[in-house]
Order: C-alpha cells, then structure tokens, then sequence
C-alpha cells in the first residue's frame, strides 16, 4: 500500500502560483516553475515561503521541468499531487491491503457510469460489482480532514452516480484518501461547499460507503495507514 516517489526530490521555497496547474518557486538562488497536479484552492499549503519539495520531469509539450510533489506545513509533510491516491487504491486493492475491500480486484478504471466517468469498477467472485470513486484529501484542520477545499458540482454529481448504482443493486462507495498523517477523522467541508456535504449525507443514507484513509508521507513515497472515522 506504499507508492514510491521518484528519486531525486528538490527542496525549494514557493513564491506564488500564477494559475492553478503552476507554481513559481525558488531553487537555490534559481527561480524555476513546475507543475502542480491538484485543482484545489490549497490556500493554507501554498503560502509564501512555504517548504516545498519538486521532482524533475521532462517531456515533450512541457513548460515546466519539475513537479510539486511534497510541502511542508507545520511540521508534516503533505502530498499535493492529486493523481497518487488513485494509484495508492489500486495498488492496495491488488495486494489485498483494504479489508473493506477483501475479495475484490480491479475489472476496470475510469468506468462510464451515467454522464460520468467513475474511477474503478470491482468484482469479486460471489459479490456484487462494486463502483469507487477517489477523492485526495489535503486539507486538515485542528485534525479534521476536509474535502472539498473548493466548491466541486463534479464531485456532487459522482455521488449522485453512485447512489444511482447502489439503487440498482451494485456496492457504491466514495473513498477519501488523506496525504497526510496528522488527520484524526473526516467530515465534509460544509463551509466550503455546502451542496457537496448534503449530497454526501444524503447518498451516505441511501447507501452509499463513505471511507476514509490516512497516508504516511514521507521522501520516498505515500502509503495508507489506516482508516479513519468518518463524520456527517
């Protein structure tokens, strides 16, 4: 249940972020930009003069030669990069590491469920199909995991898809997957994003599952400890 982060890791110090998907930062006496693989608003993380680790990637099309892959916020290492957590899921889900999911395996990612696209599909022999959509958590307040940490219709309408699902007989379930070791529990961000938190209580009464994991993040890579409580 532990992916390995490249090696190679840069320290650095940010500086701003020009749009969502760019940081500028500061390597050394350098200024360099790299990539940011998460949406979020990540107000509290990217501060100035924050922590901050960057792998070097290149490849053609590229603007920027480094990724952001770790900060530093008060003392514990946060993972920022949103396309981990689904393969920190499927790698759990392989090796057997989630009991929740015991006796499942991975038929199909990115299945089309409705209007839209759900992250995996399991079966397993003797079960019913069950459909999981992942969702990186990054937010942590006074050791409440929060999500989301801004206004998402797209993460509404997964769960309205899954809810669909549950009523026609297969497992449904949202999984929050926390970058970070200092969560105690999760609850929804009601006051970042009310419609999403009534659409998780509500699928949550139809029968949808709501899990959430912590991660240990450290230089080498992100894994999943344990779940956490979840809190409506």
């Amino acid at each position: 249940m532990y992916l390995s982060l490249p090696r190679g890791l840069f320290p650095a110090t940010f500086i701003e972020r020009p749009n969502r998907f760019m940081v500028r930062a500061k390597m050394g006496e350098q200024e360099v930009l790299a990539f940011l693989a998460d949406p979020g608003r990540l107000k509290e993380l990217l501060q100035p003069g924050a922590e901050i680790y960057l792998t070097p990637k290149a490849g053609p099309g590229r603007k920027t030669f480094f990724d952001l892959a770790l900060v530093r916020y008060n003392g514990v290492l946060v993972s920022v990069d949103s396309r981990l957590p689904n393969l920190i899921f499927a790698q759990a889900i392989k090796t057997g590491g989630l009991p929740e999911f015991s006796g499942y395996k991975i038929i199909k990612p990115e299945v089309k469920c409705g209007e839209s696209r759900l992250d995996f599909l399991l079966e397993g022999e003797g079960q019913p199909p069950c459909y999981v959509e992942v969702k990186s958590v990054t937010l942590v307040v006074e050791g409440e995991a929060r999500f989301p940490d801004a206004p998402t219709l797209r993460g509404a309408r997964h769960l309205e898809e899954l809810a669909n699902l549950r009523k026609q007989g297969c497992r449904a379930a949202v999984v929050f997957l926390i970058q970070r070791e200092d969560a105690l529990y999760f609850a929804p961000n009601e006051e970042t994003d009310p419609h999403f938190a009534a659409t998780l209580r509500k699928v949550v009464g139809q029968g949808v599952e709501a899990i959430a994991y912590r991660c240990k993040v450290d230089f080498n890579g992100v894994g999943i400890i344990g779940p956490v409580e979840v809190k409506l």
